[in-house]
């Protein structure tokens, strides 16, 4: 049975497959190959740039031959390395003997033993990954972000003046405006973004165990450590871990996931105050035609895109979780464990970008029900008792507070003619009931 959307285990690549196809450009079993073609690739270039002896005679002009292994690498260069692993049982062994046949084709067999030397594997895959995970950030998941972040951005300008009624504890509270609550979820947003652009994307390299061991027995006069540096930080574009064991200790890694879940949080809970006032009818939804809300109930057009995307993130967030406590621990010099869980390192960020793309559409589905939340506000004059009681204070009355407790914790509905009249009661200037009276639970929403 050949694989495809409808057959596939994971939603990520059977439902959700159009949503999240870009990321196979980094985290697929291909990608990560190709990706380890570069390192090897860029490595050996490296090599004959300090030069070493046997590499002095390399000539330079077949740099450019040797890029386009990498650059047009594709999925029959995949499988022929694949093919090669059924032999080997070793991934990155494979891709060093690919390579090997290409330096063969391009008649540079005496330079091919200097491809992956002196490198373990983990080398190759704790340059790899970072570099993977630094492109997908960067090409998919930071431009996705950001359209939310500018979709939310333009509806704080639209909806700046729209008083709203707050609840807090679900009861109503102090008004508030619609365009400052989200005001509140971009401003976390861009924070948390900040704190997660200072972030390096760290990889180690260094030999079997961090130390260069083969490196310095071969040629005990060269700066390997100088070598690594500008190798993974000016080649790769990448931190270098320094010092490190047989593998990178994914500290940073560790950073950045966590960061993801703050931000992938920081979602969860727009989309539930999002969903909540669809359920208050603050907002109606835009009606496609065709479409269907409920298998029973022809009337229902349900908040389907916020609940989707909270259901994605919570599975983002597990596996995020997962890998940033996992990740950094390691027995000793190394076990395997990092290697099985760095495969499903695209997992969360496929449920990641599901769930962006989600909120992002029903943001661009709501209609703003104005009639509502003027009518929530008329129904509530008892929020302005705060203000009342506010004032009050600041004219040296006494017992404000005390004075509109008894006036509004009655069970009774307060109306604006019930506070007029309580205003009326009050022992103050003319001058002083006026200005309480011109207070309402749509203007009394601070600054």
């Amino acid at each position: 049975m050949s694989l495809s959307p409808l057959n596939a285990i994971s939603p990520i690549d059977g439902r959700y497959r159009n949503k999240t196809e870009s990321l196979g450009n980094y985290f697929s079993e291909e990608a990560l190959i190709k990706y380890r073609v570069l390192v090897e690739i860029e490595y050996f270039i490296a090599l004959c740039e300090i030069p070493l002896p046997q590499l002095a005679d390399f000539d330079s002009s077949k740099f450019d031959a040797l890029r386009e292994i990498y650059k047009q690498f594709s999925a029959n260069d995949a499988l022929a390395i694949k093919e090669i692993e059924k032999t080997t049982n070793h991934d990155v062994k494979a891709v060093e003997y690919f390579i090997k046949q290409k330096f063969d084709a391009l008649g540079l067999e005496k330079h091919k033993e200097f491809i992956h030397f002196g490198l373990t594997s983990q080398d190759i895959n704790n340059t790899a990954i970072p570099l993977s995970i630094k492109d997908a950030m960067n090409a998919v998941y930071v431009p996705l972000h950001l359209e939310v972040l500018d979709k939310l951005k333009a509806l704080v300008e639209e909806w700046d003046n729209v008083s709203m009624l707050a609840r807090t504890h679900g009861q109503p509270a102090s008004p508030t405006r619609l365009g400052k609550e989200l005001a509140v979820f971009v401003e976390r947003l861009k924070q948390q973004f900040d704190l997660l652009n200072d972030i390096p994307s760290a990889a180690k390299f260094g030999g079997a165990t961090g130390n260069y061991n083969a490196h310095k027995v071969a040629y005990p006069s060269i700066d390997w450590k100088a070598f690594g540096q500008n190798f993974v930080q000016g080649k790769l574009g990448l931190h270098h871990s320094f010092p490190t064991t047989q593998i990178e200790h994914y500290d940073h890694m560790a950073a950045l996931f966590d960061g993801l879940k703050r931000i992938n949080t920081i979602y969860i809970d727009l989309n539930r105050d999002i969903w909540t006032y669809i359920s208050m009818d603050y907002f109606k939804q835009k009606i496609k035609k065709g479409e269907v809300g409920s298998s029973a109930m022809p009337h229902k057009v349900n908040p389907i895109d916020f609940e989707n995307s909270e259901g994605n993130l919570g599975i983002a967030n597990a596996i995020f979780e997962h890998l940033s406590s996992k990740l950094p621990v390691s027995r000793l010099q190394r076990d395997l464990t990092d290697s099985t869980v760095l495969r499903n390192v695209g997992v969360p960020f496929g449920h990641t970008i599901i769930a962006l793309q989600s909120t992002l559409k029903g943001l661009n589905k709501l209609v703003l029900n104005k009639a509502k939340f003027d009518e929530d506000l008329e129904n509530n004059w008892a929020v302005v008792a705060e203000a009342i009681q506010t004032v009050l204070r600041r004219e040296s009355y006494p017992n404000p507070y005390e004075a509109l407790k008894a006036l509004t914790r009655t069970n009774e509905k307060i109306t604006k003619d019930s506070i007029a009249a309580f205003i009326d009661t009050l022992e103050v200037s003319a001058a002083i009931k006026e200005e309480l009276k011109l207070i309402t639970p749509a203007n009394y929403t601070g600054v």
